[in-house]
């Protein structure tokens, strides 16, 4: 009897403490986007096409938290010349039903594009990344539900709530236990087909924070994949709200080029 009831009182007390699926999901979105006041990264990406060609693409990202989870990101294009000087900014929202603001300094036309809410899951610079990946994909988007769990992962389904605004039925994603970073991000397409992976392939800690040093998107039904090799990486280094504006999309500030 008394075995009977300590092994109740410990399953009370594990289910106690246990995280309901909105708190994993939101602990993994903290980890991959919020760590620290702000953040920079120099970028190089590869691009592979199906034949094993590639292209790169070398680019920094500036990051600032602004409060209440919003966030902006500038990313300035270094190389190769045909994207050079190029911006591309985000003012991150986060109220439900509120979009994200994106624009694209084209230098060659002097433009400053809007990109509409409907393209944010077209190709990023011709990669396999999307311009959803920048940013983070809002959390409210999606119904998310608890399927699996091992002594190391949470494994997560999410559904689109607007299934026709978006290029996938749903996606399941892998999250570290410890650090609460998505380490795998699967896509199934309106047929549930799979045809898109996103894995983090190194995890380094920086300033104390566990940081993606390297990630890999592959499309699987096109034969070609993409690769993202951070380095430089900085938290906490005192970006001013002023660098995130129309006046630095055509003239980048220092942060963003030295």
């Amino acid at each position: 009897m008394k075995k009977w009831i300590t092994a109740i009182l410990t399953l009370v007390s594990i289910n106690a403490f246990a995280l309901t699926v909105d708190e994993i999901v939101d602990k993994a979105n903290q980890a991959s986007y919020y760590a620290g006041s702000d953040g920079q990264a120099d970028v190089k990406m590869v691009i592979t096409d199906a034949g094993g060609g590639t292209r790169e693409r070398e680019f920094r990202i500036l990051r600032l938290n602004t409060g209440n989870g919003t966030q902006k990101f500038y990313v300035y294009f270094k190389e190769p010349a045909d994207v050079r000087r190029q911006v591309f900014m985000v003012w991150k929202e986060v109220e439900q039903g509120k979009d994200d603001s994106r624009w694209l300094f084209l230098p060659a036309l002097n433009l400053v594009k809007p990109i509409a809410p409907g393209d944010k899951r077209t190709s990023f610079v011709g990669s396999d990344f999307v311009y959803e990946d920048v940013s983070g994909r809002a959390l409210w988007e999606d119904t998310h539900e608890l399927i699996d769990e091992t002594d190391t992962q949470y494994i997560v389904k999410n559904v689109p709530k607007d299934p026709g605004s978006v290029d996938f039925s749903k996606y399941t994603v892998q999250i570290d236990k410890e650090t609460f970073l998505p380490v795998k991000a699967e896509y199934l397409d309106q047929n549930g087909k799979l045809y898109r992976r996103v894995e983090a392939t190194k995890i380094e800690t920086i300033q104390g924070f566990p940081t993606v040093t390297e990630s890999r998107v592959d499309d699987l039904a096109r034969g070609t994949y993409t690769v993202n090799s951070f380095s430089s990486v900085q938290y906490n280094i005192g970006l001013k709200d002023m660098i995130f504006t129309e006046r630095f999309l055509r003239r980048p500030p220092r942060e963003a080029t030295k």
